[in-house]
């Protein structure tokens, strides 16, 4: 709790800031990771896509609370709705908020509950498609993702249909958010809405399954899975039986098979970049840094099949480093983005399971 009180008094300092600094103080704060992304994009998309990252933290945050009930959790994920919508109310909403998070809450993330009105007031100096895009985003992940806060998900998802659906609310719409965020930004991109919005849907669902995989065994200690069942079933292994101290080859079997499907929506995420025109070198980047570094870790996880913990397929600063250096000198190039992918992303898929992603729209 001491650590919260400290970052709680620095929002003194974060009061001077500029509305620019502010958000990117935050950001460093909640996610490193996109912290390092989101300032690659043209000046005009870098403050709505950080200000749209804060308020899906924001919704996170209410959704990881341990001390909230499924029922709080409902009723504060539709408040905040109302708040970015209309852009009232955020003042209130802290008072009530604020007092319940627990010790577990990083003490970022109750700096960034404290400070929920300067967010806001952000959200709305947008024009009103900007504002649509992140409260549409807001809204459907908002009300699904508390539809599984009322399942037993210690067992882990019945179906890898359902796992689809959970990282449709949790990554799915945030890149429809950022499809029409960026369509909105450059008629260029525009002409290719559809088939972004499709393929953005599976973009999100390789990189939240990079870290569903990535995470297990840390939820396995706090008694949460979100795997799904029928995957394993079919190797042999009961998800009923998952502890963090399993150590199963049924199970790695299982594994190498999401491996594979994250991979092939990975793939569908390339695609997306590449229908980015090659001049906008912002966005590219933005894309293919989460790419690269989503590749890098599910090949982590399939040389160390029988990691224990997040930590042992964390990948290091230097492979972030090659990332960004290898992204940068082919990323204008389609045929290269292909070759480089091809290259770094062999072994990840799995001939004796075929899986293709569904791309459409989960709504």
């Amino acid at each position: 709790m001491r650590g919260t009180q400290l970052s709680l008094e620095n929002r003194m300092s974060l009061d001077a800031m500029t509305d620019d600094e502010f958000q990117m103080a935050l950001l460093e704060g909640v996610s490193r990771t996109f912290a390092l992304t989101i300032p690659q994009l043209p000046e005009s998309l870098c403050r709505a896509v950080a200000n749209a990252y804060l308020l899906c933290r924001i919704v996170d945050t209410i959704e990881d609370e341990v001390s909230l009930s499924p029922e709080q959790k409902k009723h504060f994920c539709h408040g905040f709705i109302t708040v970015v919508k209309t852009g009232k109310a955020s003042e209130a909403f802290v008072r009530e908020l604020a007092p319940l998070l627990s010790s577990n809450t990083l003490p970022a993330e109750h700096v960034l509950i404290h400070v929920i009105p300067r967010v806001i007031d952000i959200t709305h100096q947008f024009d009103k498609e900007q504002i649509s895009a992140l409260s549409t985003c807001v809204e459907v992940m908002a009300e699904g993702m508390p539809l599984f806060q009322a399942e037993n998900m210690h067992n882990g998802l019945p179906k890898l249909t359902d796992m689809d659906r959970y990282c449709y609310y949790v990554a799915g719409c945030v890149g429809e958010m950022l499809t029409s965020l960026f369509c909105h930004y450059s008629p260029q991109i525009a002409q290719h809405r559809d088939e972004m919005l499709t393929l953005a849907v599976s973009f999100g669902q390789g990189l939240q399954m990079t870290n569903i995989l990535k995470d297990i065994w840390d939820d396995a200690e706090r008694g949460v899975c979100w795997l799904p069942q029928d995957v394993f079933s079919e190797t042999g292994f009961d998800l009923n039986t998952l502890t963090a101290k399993t150590n199963d080859a049924n199970f790695r079997t299982g594994l190498e098979h999401l491996i594979s499907v994250a991979h092939a929506h990975l793939h569908n995420a390339l695609k997306f970049t590449q229908l980015i025109p090659s001049h906008e070198t912002g966005i590219r980047n933005f894309c293919l840094w989460a790419l690269g570094m989503a590749v890098l870790t599910l090949k982590k996880i399939k040389q160390n099949l029988g990691f224990t913990q997040s930590g042992q397929v964390k990948i290091t600063r230097n492979s972030v480093k090659s990332t960004i250096f290898a992204t940068k000198l082919v990323g204008r190039s389609n045929s290269l983005l292909s070759l480089l992918f091809n290259l770094t992303s062999q072994g990840l898929h799995d001939p004796d399971w075929i899986y293709s992603p569904r791309v459409s729209q989960q709504r």
